[in-house]
């Protein structure tokens, strides 16, 4: 279901960014607005993300096999920083460029309304697509504030659309203001100023894509809930004596893998010992359902502690 959300969001973009873009290069090529070419070319950009962030969720659904036992989950990782370094690279990068070359040689923009008429659309278009990413990120933020949601969340596909619209919101409100100064006032820099200031809120973006997903890529915990949820289940089990240690790594949005160390009591025998591993399992997995690997080690604390002071 979470996917399926997900997946909704960056057609949704992706669609909404391609029309955009459209719009855009005819704009800024009608009009010689350096602020409207650079949002062409972020709607490009965009455009792109969206198409690789597709290609990312459908790798990762492939199945596990010998070469990947856990599976390719984590390869929506890998793509969601490669959007993160285009949006900086290729969208910033430009954006600043293409700014300050019309800062060097400003030039009067013609035919101005076609350039209102078309951010008037796009902006239509970006709401549209940032409500649907919104509305599924509001609802699987739970209790948490909005920022912390972000910084907790495990789908880089959702945060990055929602990232991404934002920006572009905030670029449409900057290429509307620049061009309409620039008109006012009679002073042409202004658009290419509006240009720079696109490029940087790009690069600021990017950064922030950038930093959220190097956490995911090198591997992140699952939220709390989880793993209170997962201590409240073997405290439940009489058999164990102490739960020695528990860890968890997020292999995907939806995919997470456990690991615990379990020390049972000494009187219960290996026939019950196994049976309460099935009924952890069970109880975990059904609570859980996004534990989708888990692996019990039985252990005594004593000889848990001692592996944990051995010499590296």
């Amino acid at each position: 279901m979470a996917a399926s959300a997900s997946k909704k969001a960056v057609l949704a973009a992706l669609f909404g960014n391609g029309l955009i873009a459209i719009m855009k290069f005819a704009a800024a090529g009608y009009t010689g607005s350096s602020a409207m070419l650079s949002e062409a070319i972020h709607s490009v950009v965009d455009t792109g993300n969206q198409g690789l962030l597709l290609f990312g969720m459908h790798r990762a659904n492939r199945p596990a096999d010998k070469q990947h036992p856990f599976g390719y989950g984590m390869e929506l990782y890998f793509w969601s920083f490669v959007v993160a370094i285009m949006i900086f690279a290729v969208g910033a990068g430009v954006s600043i460029y293409e700014g300050i070359q019309k800062l060097l040689e400003p030039h009067e923009i013609k035919n101005a309304m076609v350039n209102y008429f078309v951010l008037a659309g796009a902006m239509v278009f970006e709401l549209a697509a940032w409500w649907v990413a919104f509305k599924h990120f509001r609802n699987t933020k739970g209790d948490r504030g909005y920022f912390e949601a972000v910084r907790r969340s495990k789908d880089p596909a959702i945060f990055t659309v929602l990232f991404e619209d934002s920006a572009a919101i905030l670029g449409l409100i900057v290429a509307f203001v620049g061009i309409a100064s620039a008109q006012y006032f009679g002073i042409a820099w202004l658009d290419g100023a509006a240009s720079v200031v696109i490029g940087l809120i790009l690069a600021l973006t990017a950064a922030i894509l950038a930093i959220e997903t190097k956490g995911l890529l090198i591997g992140e915990a699952a939220r709390e809930t989880v793993v209170i949820g997962v201590e409240e289940i073997i405290a439940a089990e009489k058999t164990v004596n102490k739960l020695n240690e528990l860890r968890t790594m997020h292999m995907g949005p939806e995919d997470i893998l456990l690991a615990v160390s379990l020390d049972f009591r000494d009187t219960v025998s290996a026939g019950k010992v196994e049976n309460a591993i099935y009924r952890l399992e069970n109880q975990i997995k059904t609570r859980f359902p996004e534990i989708k690997r888990m692996f019990i080690e039985v252990q005594s604390a004593r000889h848990h502690e001692a592996s944990l002071k051995a010499p590296k």
